[in-house]
């Protein structure tokens, strides 16, 4: 009886939506074929897919949004799709390429990151109506997949083979895990109009970055993933650092009204 009230609330009965729904499936396959790819020892073929599936997992809210199209349901199915796609594809990924050499530290790191990721989900769908619009609580999961599909993909085009066993890469799986369930802030660009009117400056650096991403996709998604990456904690640096002379310069205020009198 409870069932049959929750599909009536949820409108399971009228169906769901085919084309957002349908978007989601393919991450989900992305996620997958990053999986079997990884398993066949073709690490590049599956950091492709997470990029693919990545590129898919912001087309499906932003076609549900401009349809109008969102339901529960779809968001519940999105977050399953990204765990997938975002979380273990990359950890299974990641591990096979670059940490199964350091041991249990490696499968650690891996399994932390998926964890992390997991909380990541759980955390933002509890939070979805709370967090401050235009911000994320937290790194998003598909920015620490893309970090790290793109990281091995410049690896190849830098002209490497096989595997690779360094320890920024370990540490740099842990610093990604800790973002994910920490409460720093990064942009969520869902404040980003595109049929808005811009400054036409604003068109010309699009056309100049898109100019870059064509000719140079494997350094310039690794760049952007990075710079979007340092941009929460380095945010958080300056905000401190603002909060704090605002709160020195009215600590002065009295002081020096106590010197006029």
């Amino acid at each position: 009886m409870r069932r049959g009230k929750w599909r009536d609330r949820d409108g399971l009965r009228r169906g769901v939506y085919v084309l957002p729904n349908l978007i989601t499936s393919g991450c989900l396959f992305a996620g997958f074929h990053s999986i079997a790819s990884t398993y066949n020892g073709n690490f590049e073929k599956a950091a492709t897919a997470i990029i693919v599936g990545a590129i898919l997992d912001g087309l499906d809210g932003r076609v549900a949004r401009m349809t109008h199209t969102t339901t529960r349901f779809g968001v519940e199915y999105d977050s399953l799709a990204d765990l997938v796609a975002f979380g273990v594809a990359p950890a299974f990924l990641v591990y096979g390429w670059g940490l199964s050499a350091f041991g249990r530290w490696g499968w650690l790191a891996a399994f932390l990151y998926l964890i992390c990721g997991a909380l990541r989900l759980a955390r933002f769908n509890v939070q979805v109506n709370t967090v401050e619009k235009g911000q994320f609580n937290g790194l998003p999961i598909p920015a620490a997949a893309i970090f790290v599909a793109s990281m091995i993909l410049l690896f190849y085009y830098l002209g490497g083979s096989g595997g690779f066993k360094h320890f920024a890469v370990l540490l740099g799986i842990y610093v990604l895990a800790f973002l994910m369930v920490s409460t720093v802030k990064f942009n969520s660009f869902k404040d980003l109009e595109p049929f808005r009117r811009r400054p036409f400056n604003t068109l010309v650096v699009f056309v100049f970055l898109s100019l870059l991403l064509a000719a140079e996709p494997q350094v310039m998604i690794f760049v952007f993933a990075a710079v979007y990456i340092l941009s929460g904690p380095l945010g958080e640096v300056v905000g401190a650092i603002r909060r704090r002379r605002t709160k020195f310069k009215e600590s002065e205020k009295p002081a020096h009204g106590h010197d006029a009198d």
